[in-house]
């Protein structure tokens, strides 16, 4: 019984994905990306996030659809309008450090795996000589057994010939996630060497059992233009897309982020269970960077980020990296 209501439970963002075809479908200007973040991709190690995988799909949502009448709906503080709206499916693996003990391991990163499906907002309004972009994210799914990481990672390791993980038998137990958040950048665009530098900070906040935080930030990009930049995790978010679509075109990019960290689900465990955590610390920092290449509707997107120490007894910081393919229809 147990384990169909794990099976039942692991399927609900698959069906939530599958039901909104037709919405997708029907969608003007949509953008589909996929995107595979993992510790392998900036750096040697394989623990702490060790890998993601993101299916999302961003469109410009009609005057009656329920993403637009819920951005109307919202304070004009938060958001106006979407001027673009999205819907991803997520999938991510947490580990130690040494995959290869199967007893606990007390003073590193609980075992876990989180899957779950979101929505967001977006608008850009000028403000002045700047451009502010603002996103909305709601997301909504589960961490424990039954998001099938430990199945995942193994199978992985088997037909890669890795190590093979031996202490998922202590994961963090299945619970519900919810977490909202929000984000605002502002862009200063100034012509420089025949592409567009453009520069800004950002503010964003997140709540709920998932994450809960407040951050700052800074990004430069120059290249083509682009509705902005990547975010890694913990932030969501798909705003990296190249704005035209005739020929190659590209850009580069730099941020540093400063977080206050509240909660995180990763490192403090199970919210309504005893379950493994480690002492996490408040004040995190990343700095990040990569490439965006295009040509006509299609991009592939390199970031690579590299975090301060996030808990007592770390070892050092941590490094991965994020490929992203999206395709215009």
């Amino acid at each position: 019984m147990n384990g169909y209501i794990s099976f039942r439970w692991c399927l609900l963002p698959l069906v939530a994905a599958i039901s909104l075809v037709p919405t997708l479908a029907s969608a003007d200007g949509g953008v589909l990306s996929t995107k595979f973040e993992n510790d392998s991709l900036a750096s040697s190690d394989d623990g702490h996030f060790t890998s993601g995988f993101e299916l999302n799909w961003s469109f410009e949502p009609e005057t009656d659809s329920w993403t637009q009448l819920l951005a109307t709906a919202l304070p004009d503080s938060l958001i106006g309008q979407a001027d673009r709206a999205a819907y991803r499916l997520v999938h991510q693996i947490y580990t130690p450090n040494n995959i290869q003990r199967r007893e606990l391991i007390e003073d590193d990163l609980p075992y876990a795996g989180i899957v779950y499906g979101g929505v967001s907002l977006y608008e850009d309004v000028p403000v002045g000589n700047w451009r502010q972009a603002t996103d909305l994210h709601l997301d909504i799914g589960l961490v424990g057994p039954s998001s099938l990481a430990d199945s995942i990672q193994r199978e992985v390791h088997r037909v890669t010939d890795s190590e093979r993980p031996s202490g998922w038998d202590n994961q963090l137990g299945d619970e519900p996630i919810i977490n909202a958040a929000m984000r605002r950048q502002w862009w200063h665009n100034t012509p420089l060497g025949g592409k567009q530098l453009a520069h800004g900070p950002s503010v964003s906040g997140a709540l709920g059992n998932l994450y809960t935080y407040a951050s700052a930030g800074y990004s430069v990009r120059w290249g083509d233009e682009a509705s902005g930049v990547p975010t890694l995790t913990p932030n969501p978010g798909n705003r990296h897309h190249i704005t035209g679509n005739e020929g190659w075109q590209w850009y580069l990019f730099a941020s540093v982020e400063g977080y206050y960290m509240a909660q995180n689900l990763t490192l403090d465990g199970n919210t309504f269970r005893n379950s493994h955590s480690v002492d996490r610390k408040e004040w995190v920092g990343d700095v990040s960077g990569g490439l965006a290449l295009a040509w006509e509707d299609w991009q592939v997107t390199y970031a690579a980020v590299a975090r301060s120490r996030e808990f007592d007894g770390q070892e050092e910081q941590d490094k991965f990296g994020a490929l992203t393919l999206s395709k215009r229809f």
